[in-house]
């Protein structure tokens, strides 16, 4: 009886979830297709995978692309984790009202659009000789507000006694920092990974300005040109853009779990 009560909501909830993965679907089916046949809404797979891969790599150095992606995700990654988890421990562990003065300004800044201080930064980085370069995609993502907000959050729950303990027994700040604070937040650890992850690979826009060679492309700038055209073969376009959203979507599967865990425990 609870079972058809149910019945309902796991309707309703498997045509959200259908509704959702459509686009994802007809992504993946258009890859297979000619132009034609995606402009036609075909939602049968076709036999045009390898040809339109041809035609991808004919019209795009696809490899560099995926690799420049690939280096600044990673690279801003693990300087986004280093850099955010020590100024949120050190903004909730050595707690002051300055340092909660400082983070309100932080967050402040939260409400700056990027695009009124890309300029700024634009000229800031020519005058120091970065344009054109990986670190100058990199460094403005280095340290965000949310970032450190979400580990000062989560700080909030780690136990003092532990702290105290680990000082009387002669630990140094780096070595309680790196071998108990570290392990213990691995859930928020893997949550600001993925979202540092899945915002620096679809990054767009700063990539776009501060890259003014095509060799240093990353994959949202080549999807973006494969559609700057005359004509726009959507068959290769869509097996571009699949191949962009693979890495983003494997990052977030293998560390949905934690993903959750540590959202939850930031938020309590």
């Amino acid at each position: 009886m609870t079972k058809l009560r149910r019945a309902p909501q796991y309707l309703v909830l498997s045509l959200a979830s259908a509704f959702s993965l459509f686009p994802l679907y007809f992504m993946a089916v258009s890859a297979t297709n000619t132009s034609q046949d995606v402009l036609s809404t075909r939602l049968l797979p076709g036999t045009h995978l390898l040809r339109n891969l041809d035609d991808l790599l004919a019209v795009q150095d696809l490899p560099a692309a995926l690799w420049h992606s690939s280096l600044n995700a990673v690279a801003t990654t693990v300087a986004a984790l280093l850099v955010c988890s020590i100024a949120g421990y050190g903004f909730e562990i050595f707690h002051s009202r300055a340092k909660d003065r400082l983070m309100s300004v932080l967050l402040l800044a939260m409400m700056i659009p990027f695009a009124a201080t890309m300029i700024p930064l634009f000229r800031m980085f020519a005058t120091a000789g970065l344009v054109n370069s990986t670190l100058a995609v990199i460094l403005p993502a280095v340290s965000t507000p949310f970032l450190i907000l979400l580990f000062r959050q989560s700080s909030r729950s780690f136990p003092h006694e532990v702290l105290e303990a680990a000082r009387i027994d002669g630990l140094s700040e780096i070595a309680i920092f790196l071998r108990i604070y570290v392990p213990t937040m691995r859930a928020t650890y893997a949550a600001a990974a993925v979202i540092t992850f899945m915002t620096a690979w679809n990054n767009f826009l700063w990539p776009k300005v501060i890259l003014v060679d095509n060799a240093y492309q990353t994959m949202p700038m080549l999807v973006s040109n494969l559609s700057a055209g005359y004509v726009t073969n959507y068959g290769v376009l869509m097996l571009a853009v699949l191949i962009a959203s693979l890495p983003a979507m494997i990052v977030f599967l293998v560390l949905q779990r934690s993903f959750a865990n540590g959202i939850t425990g930031a938020i309590k």
